[in-house]
């Protein structure tokens, strides 16, 4: 929220200079450590140099040209007739106007000189908001008020030169959204007065007396959406009375557009107050206004001009004619005040927190107005906002205020916490004391009371909702002490401990994926019910089966993943489509899987004290599933072209070997076998199966390369190729191992042997490959030490239907050195031992 210096000042009596460099940055430093955080500090108004007050004596239409071009007649009030060249057409003979005269200086550096243009010469500028960095407006001119000093300088007349803090607000600070709130903040960080801007009701609004008057009828239907609803009226407004200057400039310098007056005043309260207001057009309304729910079949268009189908939970504003606006949200195209519109009714409401949010989200329309509804509005801000928005429409705009309001209400139950006053003591380890507690308590705007005991009993005033229980009283009063002099204690490590194997595990798998070219990623843990489509899954498959978030960050995605692929996949054709051609990717990331006795929702536990075990078990019970997964995706080439050659492309086989890499470094026993399974490709997908210590089987992976029309689903390369893991169950498998025995080293020679077996074209390569492990184990102490296939041949040599597997066989004893016939009987033994379980046929010549 961007919020000028001067505004605030205008409530908290803090004494500072726009030109003050130092005092500025501790003000910024003070906001940040009242928890509004500054981002950024914008001095504002000392470029600009030169520009006067001027006024218009005589205006030249000149014709000949494509557009409206007119010779002013100006004077800058030295008794000096000056001529200018523009080509805006809203202001007349006797209007006083901002003037540029030569060697003015505008924002950004632009310096005005006089000049010769359209065949006359102009001695400066007549200058727009635009050009004054004061709104956007290039329309017109930017026309003062009839009074407005002859020959001042502008930049002090309009008081452009301030400083403008941008704040950062947090979802929990509602309060903060409003110059009210800042200043509340900064009185109390310089221990200097506090002036609130919402005062007492206008006399001049209140009539005979505040209570139901005379204005605009209006009732409340639904009180879970609203509790306060105010209506006045505002008759004979002058439509087209302009904004007051400072009016203008201050809402420029918070990011506001100007509009029209009634716009603009309800505008200006919001950012003050921090109450949204809304103005109608009262000729436009049939019927008393009520605040209720939508019904089937409604729809609205709002001031967006967009048409929207209302949903049964959306709160609304409506009247005779059906829904008029969206409640705190954004009003309708039908009954918004216009050029012509002179009779307004002022509305100022109190609406539900969540239900303002859901609403906006579901229409994916946020709002300055829903961005305050969904932090939290002072309930008791109404009436005097609204007063305040009538008066200055009469003020400003001519117009007469009905006396008295319409206000409905329902009745809602004060908050009281009792909390111990030495509680915020314990949190922060800080020796505040009960004075210090109850001050700062009050500073916020709580009533405070001594209970018996060391207790106090808290009343929150109603601009802070945010406050509910001991621990926001706690971070209050720690929040105004300082969380910078809270004292801060080294922890010291324990020594002896170190990474544990699950940790050691995850790095050095992602390291040896690394070593492959791979790069880690790290996707949004959301999903929508089309990934599950577009991956081709079946319907009864397991992975539709997904938690469904009942507030998600966005609509597409109300689910959270059960597989890594879909966000793997997007990330890879993002990448593509941005022009890398050649893209491997992993992750290591949860995914989550619905427990079929699994409770619906989780307890929301108490935060003044730690949860107990059987909480503690409440809630684990209630959680989903989430296993630890690991996933590859990859197109494009594996290994890069050069001047060696041509690159070789990424394919099935580098993501069956990522699989392979995985279990390598877990050291757990495994095997690859072909599968049938979504999203891959048949044919071309293998299931990686691991073993336990007991012998047990469980498929923990799939790799390949992906279906033809999940790749087109998803806009991948063709032939892209993924894997994906369960690591929790490897972990498992893992642990069990017990601790890694490294293996003796021998100082003797090996023994390499080469061998190639014909097998029948079904059989895979892994159940050979096993056989001749098994085989040569039964070779006494000959010990097998490594085992690769280095040639797969489908040629006519093998026969139809056949293939050539061959392997290198490395031999070693850790005592001798072999000799010919040991080698070649462990090998025959390991070739016998395929040729009885696969079929083989050892291949030779």
């Amino acid at each position: 929220m961007r919020l000028p210096l001067s505004w605030l000042q205008e409530y908290a009596a803090v004494e500072l200079s726009a030109d003050d460099d130092a005092g500025v940055a501790e003000m910024s430093w003070r906001l940040t450590n009242c928890g509004l955080e500054v981002e950024s500090v914008e001095t504002v108004g000392h470029d600009i140099t030169g520009v006067i007050v001027g006024e218009v004596l005589g205006i030249e239409e000149l014709t000949g040209f494509n557009k409206p071009i007119r010779y002013c007649h100006v004077s800058a009030g030295d008794g000096q007739e000056r001529h200018v060249i523009c080509g805006a057409g809203n202001f007349v003979v006797g209007d006083r106007v901002p003037l540029a005269l030569p060697g003015s200086v505008l924002p950004g550096g632009f310096e005005i000189g006089a000049r010769k243009i359209y065949g006359r010469v102009s001695e400066g500028m007549i200058c727009s908001p635009a050009e004054l960095g004061i709104g956007d407006d290039h329309t017109g001119i930017m026309v003062l008020a009839p009074d407005a000093p002859l020959g001042a300088d502008f930049v002090s007349y309009a008081g452009l030169r301030d400083v403008v803090f941008d704040i950062n607000v947090t979802p929990d600070k509602g309060f903060a959204l409003s110059v009210r709130g800042v200043a509340r903040e900064l009185a109390i960080s310089y221990a200097v007065p506090f002036t609130d801007p919402a005062g007492p009701v206008p006399s001049a609004v209140t009539g005979a007396g505040e209570g139901p008057g005379g204005a605009y009828p209006a009732r409340i239907e639904d009180p879970t959406g609203c509790d306060r609803f105010v209506l006045r009226e505002v008759l004979g407004v002058d439509p087209s009375a302009p904004t007051p200057l400072a009016m203008a400039v201050r809402l420029a310098r918070s990011g506001q557009r100007s509009v029209s007056l009634a716009v603009d005043v309800t505008n200006y309260l919001m950012l003050e107050l921090g109450q949204p207001l809304h103005a109608y057009d009262k000729a436009q309304l049939v019927g008393a206004v009520v605040v209720r729910r939508a019904r089937p079949g409604e729809k609205l268009e709002t001031i967006d001009h967009v048409v929207r189908e209302l949903d049964a939970e959306d709160i609304l504003i409506a009247d005779d004619s059906g829904p008029i606006g969206l409640a705190g949200t954004m009003g309708g195209v039908h009954t918004e005040v216009s050029e012509s519109t002179s009779d307004v009714v002022i509305e100022a409401g109190h609406f539900s927190a969540r239900g303002v949010a859901r609403m906006s989200r579901r229409h994916r329309l946020g709002s300055e107005a829903s961005a305050r509804f969904e932090r939290g509005v002072d309930t008791e801000l109404q009436r005097r906002a609204s007063a305040r928005a009538a008066a200055m429409l009469a003020e400003h705009g001519g117009g007469r205020v009905v006396p008295g309001c319409t206000y409905a209400s329902v009745p809602v139950e004060p908050i009281t916490i009792t909390m111990d006053a030495g509680y915020p003591d314990r949190v922060a380890g800080v020796a505040y004391g009960t004075d210090t507690v109850t001050a700062r308590l009050r500073d916020v705007g709580c009533t405070v009371a001594s209970a018996s005991g060391d207790r106090l009993i808290v009343s929150p005033p109603s601009w802070r909702p945010d406050i509910t229980d001991p621990a926001d009283l706690a971070e209050e009063v720690i929040r105004l002490e300082g969380y910078q002099n809270i004292p801060v204690h080294a922890v010291r490590a324990a020594g002896g401990r170190g990474l544990t194997g699950r940790q050691r595990l995850r790095r050095a798998t992602g390291r040896a994926l690394a070593y492959q070219g791979f790069v880690e990623v790290t996707t949004d843990p959301f999903a929508s019910a089309a990934d599950f489509d577009r991956l081709q899954l079946p319907a009864d498959d397991a992975r539709r089966l997904a938690v469904r978030l009942s507030n998600p960050l966005s609509d597409d995605e109300p689910l959270m993943r059960t597989t890594l692929l879909p966000g793997l996949m997007r990330t890879l054709a993002r990448n593509v489509g941005r022009g890398f051609s050649d893209v491997l990717l992993f992750e290591f990331g949860l995914v989550f899987r619905p427990r079929p006795d699994g409770a619906s929702f989780a307890p929301i536990l108490p935060v003044d004290r730690s949860p107990s075990a059987s909480e503690i078990a409440q809630l684990e019970a209630a959680l989903p599933d989430q296993p630890l997964h690991a996933g590859v995706v990859l197109a494009g080439n594996a290994a890069p072209a050069g001047w060696w050659g041509p690159g070789r492309p990424a394919g099935w086989q580098d993501a069956i070997e990522a699989a392979r890499t995985v279990l390598r470094a877990s050291r757990v026993r495994f095997a690859i076998r072909t599968a049938h399974y979504e999203p891959w490709h048949p044919g071309r997908c293998a299931a990686v199966v691991v073993q336990d210590c007991e012998g047990r089987e469980q498929v923990v992976a799939h790799a390949g390369e992906l279906h033809p029309r999940v790749i087109a689903a998803f806009g991948l390369p063709v032939r892209s190729a993924a894997m994906e893991l369960d690591l929790s169950v490897v972990e498992a498998a893992a642990d069990a191992l017990g601790p890694r025995q490294a293996r003796p080293l021998s100082s003797y020679p090996v023994a390499v042997q080469d061998v190639a077996l014909i097998v029948a074209q079904a059989v895979p390569a892994a159940k050979v490959e096993s056989a001749l492990r098994v085989g040569a184990a039964q070779a006494g102490d000959v010990l097998l030490e490594d085992l690769s296939l280095f040639d797969v041949y489908t040629g006519d040599q093998a026969g139809e239907g056949h293939k050539s597997l061959a392997y290198t066989l490395r031999f070693r004893a850790p005592d001798r050195t072999l000799t010919a016939e040991e080698v070649a009987a462990a090998r025959d033994a390991a070739v016998a031992e395929a040729v009885r379980q696969t079929g083989a046929v050892l291949r030779s010549g």
